[in-house]
């Protein structure tokens, strides 16, 4: 049984998955808190005390951590002896964080694919590009690392895999709908790391429609739906990582994303990006500095962090699967609504970061009880989902389908 966890990062995704690993440290064992700046793992650590959250008298320790440094994490994982691994840090280290399991042996698991500074949105399948080149290392040397293993990506993995294996024949059509009904009262935020947020609408947006890649820009495709608990919401069809691997593993011909957003937010993004400021790529002042300025606009606006204390409202995520059973046509939709304040009740972090933060936990203990220990490289789909989202049940993401018989909790 593999124990001792280190995560790595503290924003509020970190947050939320150390109250979870303390929820469950006698399975999981002692918890360390590693980045850059560890006065923000201090003040999670900090949080967790203050709220009771461990299950048992245990190790609770944050460190600093450079995660780009290979040969620092690898010391930090041998000295802190972590058998789990969880990344939820900025995309930029996955590569670095990856390669020092591989070379130490401990799992490894994340919750958004690996990005280059100077890349964005880069050829598809991304996975390709460079998770899925270190699958035979991973294999070669017995080490599970899970990918993507957050919302969404995810969980929303997990339910098409489930819809695909067991409630259709054949599946014609899969939309992952993601709505933020919520409100957090600041003029302009994002509601996870502002350079990452900006980075995937930045580009071109990719689907996967008729067994192919079909190009579009941000904010070209709408669609409004009537979604469970938060109402009628428009989304636009974007970029995300989830297709990658989806349309690669599943035998689906249509798979797409689409995520709601005001018409606030499209407002100050497309007056933003038509000024050049949420360009990745440097550029030289008057005075002769240079800078970045996405990472300028980053500085300026709200932590995501901070968010969470004025956060109201719902999520509402879900997989709406179309395909036939038993020679008719079927729909259903599987899906989980989360809330901004009773996240924050909980573990002092919004909905958002609570989705993102819940599953790479509950994925952590699957490895830890040896049923999703594989010891090799996997995306979610790949691994058998009823104990995931019963596991979710129970740590506070229910599933719920709405179909032909109403709607109603999912549970195996």
């Amino acid at each position: 049984m593999k124990k001792n966890v280190l995560i790595i990062g503290a924003g509020g995704v970190a947050q939320v998955v150390a109250h979870k690993c303390a929820n469950y440290n006698d399975e999981l064992g002692a918890i360390h808190i590693a980045s850059r700046t560890v006065e923000k793992c201090q003040q999670i650590v900090d949080s967790v005390r203050e709220k009771g959250s461990l299950k048992v008298a245990g190790e609770l320790q944050a460190h600093a951590l450079n995660a780009l440094d290979i040969e620092a994490t690898k010391a930090l994982i041998t000295k802190t002896q972590a058998q789990l691994v969880i990344n939820v840090g900025s995309s930029f280290v996955n590569m670095s964080v990856l390669q020092a399991c591989i070379e130490t042996g401990a799992a490894y698991l994340d919750t958004a694919i690996h990005e280059e500074q100077d890349k964005i949105c880069e050829t598809p399948p991304w996975y390709a590009n460079y998770e899925w080149k270190r699958r035979e290392a991973c294999a070669e040397r017995g080490v599970t690392a899970i990918l993507g293993v957050g919302f969404d990506p995810g969980v929303v993995n997990a339910y098409a895999a489930l819809a695909v294996n067991e409630y259709f024949d054949s599946v014609d059509e899969i939309d992952i709908i993601d709505i933020n009904a919520g409100s957090h009262g600041r003029y302009f935020a994002t509601n996870f790391d502002p350079e990452i947020n900006f980075r995937e609408f930045t580009g071109r947006v990719w689907s996967w429609q008729n067994n192919e890649w079909v190009q579009n820009q941000m904010f070209e495709v709408k669609r409004t739906d009537d979604l469970p608990v938060v109402g009628e919401q428009t989304s636009y069809m974007t970029g995300h990582d989830e297709l990658h691997s989806l349309s690669q593993n599943l035998n689906v011909p249509t798979i797409r994303f689409w995520m709601g957003f005001g018409e606030h937010y499209i407002n100050v993004f497309t007056v933003l990006k038509n000024l050049g400021l949420l360009s990745e790529q440097p550029v030289t002042t008057a005075e002769g500095l240079e800078v970045v300025p996405l990472k300028v606009v980053k500085a300026v606006l709200p932590d995501p962090s901070s968010l969470a204390p004025d956060y109201v409202g719902k999520t509402c995520i879900g997989d709406l699967v179309k395909g036939r059973k038993n020679g008719l046509d079927r729909e259903v939709f599987i899906y989980n609504v989360a809330d901004h304040a009773e996240a924050y009740q909980e573990v002092g972090s919004q909905g958002i970061s609570y989705t993102a933060g819940v599953p790479p936990v509950a994925a952590a203990l699957l490895i830890a009880r040896g049923e999703w220990d594989v010891q090799k490289m996997v995306n979610v789909e790949e691994l058998p989902p009823k104990p995931f989202i019963n596991l979710l049940n129970e740590m506070g993401l229910p599933t719920f389908i709405k179909d032909e018989q109403g709607e109603r909790l999912l549970t195996f």
